[in-house]
């Protein structure tokens, strides 16, 4: 025969253990239906008349507040089944095993949508393919509709660079030697030993205003106005303006110097200049 005091310590244990499971289901850790809720009301009767403290009716209280959110869990749980059109696995399963072999093969049979085509010639395709190789012309004939090849560059006349406003439209003689002082004040100016950088002074603002200053500065090396003086190993150039202009001695072989008047040579030398 258990004493009062004994009775009410194993009542609180259940309770407690009531409490911990139903919170356990709140927070999505047990499924909701793995709660005998009959059998948590009887133990909650059962042990009722046994409470007198304040204490053990919080935990009652306590007790039947989280049974009621477990009993609303597993009421949400079925409304969500039976508005989603759920098929339970197992149920699923036990309907095929119950099937006959012919009933599962009509379904699968039903639901098949082939997605293999077969496809062949026929012999009326055959006749139509040789007649078009018959009907087309030789190979040499149908090589002439090729297009020629693009002619190959030549050298520009004045009246193309003119055009294309790379030289202006005055008397060539009067511009050049107008440049050729303009290339001895700025040697004057910004020069060093008689000379200055090729690219400080054919640079410009624009890239059109450039090329048309190499373009005359050749002339002035080419006219013996100036000449070039070239470092391959420190990659440099310099032009040197004549104080009069050199006469072209016969039997002196003219070297020519290549250089590149791209976009990409004038913008990093105007990134320079900033």
């Amino acid at each position: 025969m258990q004493s009062r005091r004994e009775r009410v310590r194993i009542g609180r244990e259940r309770l407690q253990r009531v409490i911990e499971m139903c919170k356990a289901v709140e927070e999505r850790s047990l499924d909701p239906f793995l709660v005998d809720v009959d059998e948590i009301i009887r133990v909650v009767r059962e042990f009722f008349p046994e409470w007198e403290q304040p204490e053990d009716l919080c935990l009652d209280a306590e007790a039947i507040n989280r049974l009621a959110s477990v009993v609303r869990l597993q009421s949400e749980w079925v409304r969500h089944r039976s508005t989603s059109l759920y098929t339970d696995p197992f149920l699923l399963e036990e309907k095929i095993k119950r099937m006959e072999k012919e009933a599962i093969v009509e379904a699968f049979v039903g639901s098949w949508h082939p997605i293999v085509e077969f496809e062949q010639i026929s012999l009326h395709s055959l006749k139509e393919a040789l007649r078009y190789w018959e009907s087309l012309p030789p190979l040499k004939d149908r090589w002439k509709e090729f297009p020629p090849p693009e002619e190959a560059g030549g050298a520009a006349t004045r009246e193309e660079l003119i055009r294309l406003r790379i030289l202006q439209d005055k008397a060539f003689t009067e511009e050049l030697e107008n440049f050729w002082k303009e290339l001895k004040r700025l040697v004057g100016e910004k020069g060093e030993n008689g000379r200055i950088r090729y690219w400080d002074f054919v640079g410009a603002e624009t890239y059109e205003e450039t090329v048309h200053r190499a373009f005359m500065t050749s002339f002035l090396v080419t006219y013996g106005y100036a000449t070039l003086e070239v470092h391959p190993l420190e990659e440099e150039i310099f032009i040197k303006p004549f104080e009069k202009q050199q006469r072209r001695i016969a039997k002196k072989q003219l070297v020519s110097i290549p250089i590149a008047i791209t976009i990409e040579e004038w913008e990093k030398w105007r990134k320079a200049q900033r």
